[in-house]
């Protein structure tokens, strides 16, 4: 049984990550900050691990892993998940805004990934699958905070994969576009249409969508994959 980290796994991308792997016989332990309610709910149904961290500060991540390591064993798989959004122009973003979208969405990749390193290193195996956004590939309109942060975490990927090949850790990187989850809730339905519209497949992605690609990249299928961005976006953006 893998022993497979996803922070951010209370809702959303992470949440459906979580049942992905539970079903899929891995071990899960589901790293949020927040929603406890939520996490819980995931938890019950997945049989997932809680565990509170905000996975931007240095002394949780290290702590979050320090536990799993005396419960449980080590780390096979680390899906960096956990990200925030924000919709603002750019004359209005403010230095704390900044701050803040990189801290998580940014800093918190780093740091993670730092802690759960060793464990892999040490077995000569390991994958790590980010998650940046479409926004990180093409730039978004009101969004250039976010879009930088999620620009941050493919330069990333791309450079550890690199630094990370010789001792057999794979390191890869989803994209997703327009996905259907509560980052878009405040959308109505005229401009959703209006962006499938957009879409070649005609409509907005899953959050399964985007798990099952998280799972390929996790799994042995994908052992000469590495480095990617793996745009789960519809052909939105190809």
């Amino acid at each position: 049984m893998r022993n497979v980290v996803i922070t951010g796994a209370s809702r959303g991308i992470g949440a459906a990550c979580a049942e992905a792997f539970s079903k899929n016989g891995d071990r899960v332990f589901i790293i949020f900050e927040k929603n406890y309610a939520a996490a819980k709910k995931i938890s019950e149904k997945t049989g997932g691990i809680l565990i509170r961290a905000d996975v931007s500060d240095s002394a949780a991540a290290a702590a979050a892993v320090k536990y799993i390591h005396d419960s449980f064993g080590k780390i096979d798989v680390l899906v960096n998940n956990a990200g925030i959004a924000q919709i603002k122009v750019f004359g209005d973003i403010t230095e704390q805004d900044w701050d803040r979208m990189f801290a998580v969405n940014a800093k918190g990749t780093f740091l993670m990934t730092k802690v759960v390193l060793p464990d892999m290193i040490n077995k000569k195996r390991g994958k790590i699958v980010n998650i940046s956004s479409i926004w990180g590939q093409t730039g978004g309109s009101c969004e250039v905070h976010y879009s930088a942060s999620k620009a941050a975490v493919i330069g990333f990927t791309k450079a550890l994969a690199k630094e990370l090949g010789p001792s057999g850790i794979c390191v890869n990187c989803v994209a997703p576009g327009f996905i259907d989850t509560e980052m878009n809730a405040e959308l109505d339905d005229k401009a959703v249409e209006a962006v499938c519209e957009e879409i070649p497949l005609e409509r907005a992605g899953t959050v399964e969508d985007v798990a099952k690609t998280v799972i390929f990249l996790a799994s042995d299928a994908a052992d000469y994959i590495t480095g990617q961005v793996v745009a789960v976006n519809g052909g939105l953006f190809i």
